[in-house]
């Protein structure tokens, strides 16, 4: 895919190079014609001896102004042309060994000759960008990194308890019921956080939306909000949270049903994960204009505004602890917004007052 800036910068510079010729013609071929006009009125002006040198050269243009003027703008015109070409093969040659420059990892800026002083700021524009999209890659590569290798460490801690708890009731023959029930709720208990961690595993590898399409269906919102909330009960209960729904009774959309939940899910986890407890979750869907809006509010801690900036990124999390007991991959919100987006519809966030508020736009699909 072409660089649009490329493309522009490069339009620019035909353009100039074009006018410059054409200024140089122009500006020769006035003064050829003033200098023969100038001639004329200095032959006419005068009593001339025949014998005069000067009477002798004007003469001839005097005679014959066509052939003369011909004569005299094609030498000119070839001048103007090899004087121009040079500059142009200067410039041409200036630019490529500037567009080395503009693919190297140096942060030297380019510069280029006077002539070129739009192409250097649109070339120098683009290689901000390029070390900016090169910067915001390699914190991505690493904060993946640094994440399967929190992952690979925590691993280790679920998987330690079940096999100690499993070792004791293997050889602990004689053990007691009650014992047993205690040892083998935790083995459970890990072994489920363990499959916690393994899932996001591998969303990490998967995570691709590129290929992804909808599955478009017809689908009661307000039923699939309520059956999403009340799968969340065990959660809601452990931290002491309350979910409160505001929808009408009956709200039909067309969406990909299976990637909406699984939106909805992870700003719900999300929110659960972030609540003070004691606290209520509200969601509230009203219709908008040409589509729905979906409001998602929890009573957290106000999130810095560079926090929520970047809070949409992949594997960025807002607890940047080392443990991954409090949050997940880092992928839940940016799937997200992938996904609504791929409804063409919008997702943002914002925080204040210890209040933490996700908005969902999905227009209407045909």
């Amino acid at each position: 895919m072409s660089n649009p800036r490329a493309s522009y910068a490069g339009n620019d510079l035909k353009r100039a190079i074009i006018y410059k010729f054409f200024v140089k013609v122009l500006s020769f071929t006035v003064g050829l014609v003033f200098l023969f006009l100038c001639a004329k009125f200095v032959l006419s002006m005068f009593t001339w001896p025949t014998d005069n040198v000067i009477y002798r050269i004007l003469l001839y243009p005097n005679d014959n102004p066509i052939m003369f003027l011909s004569f005299c703008w094609m030498i000119g015109l070839i001048i103007i042309v090899f004087i121009h070409w040079k500059k142009t093969i200067y410039y041409v040659d200036t630019i490529i060994e500037a567009s080395n420059n503009l693919a190297s990892s140096n942060e030297d800026f380019i510069q280029l000759p006077g002539g070129l002083k739009q192409v250097e700021d649109q070339m120098n524009q683009m290689k901000q960008s390029a070390m900016e999209n090169d910067r915001l890659v390699k914190e991505a590569e690493q904060r993946k990194n640094d994440l399967i290798v929190y992952l690979a460490h925590d691993l280790k801690t679920p998987l330690t308890s079940v096999i100690g708890y499993l070792t004791l009731l293997h050889d602990e023959q004689e053990i007691s019921s009650e014992l047993r029930q205690k040892y083998t709720s935790i083995s459970l208990d890990k072994a489920i956080r363990l499959e916690d961690l393994i899932n996001e595993f591998f969303e990490i590898t998967r995570f691709n939306l590129s290929n992804l399409s909808l599955e478009l269906s017809h689908v009661n919102l307000t039923r699939m909000f309520e059956q999403i909330t009340f799968e969340f009960q065990p959660l809601l209960h452990e931290k002491k949270l309350d979910f409160q729904l505001i929808s009408p009774n009956q709200l039909d959309m067309k969406c990909d049903v299976g990637k909406m939940e699984r939106v909805f899910d992870n700003i719900i986890r999300n929110a659960i994960s972030h609540s003070f407890s004691d606290s209520t979750i509200t969601i509230d869907i009203k219709e908008e204009s040409e589509g729905i809006g979906i409001r998602f509010e929890n009573e957290g801690y106000t999130i810095p505004e560079e926090k929520i900036n970047r809070i949409f990124e992949q594997f960025y999390r807002l607890d940047s602890s080392r443990s991954t007991n409090t949050g997940g991959s880092g992928l839940g919100l940016a799937i997200a917004k992938e996904m609504v987006e791929l409804h063409q519809g919008s997702l943002s966030v914002s925080s204040a007052d210890d209040k933490v508020v996700f908005h969902i736009y999905l227009p209407t699909l045909s």
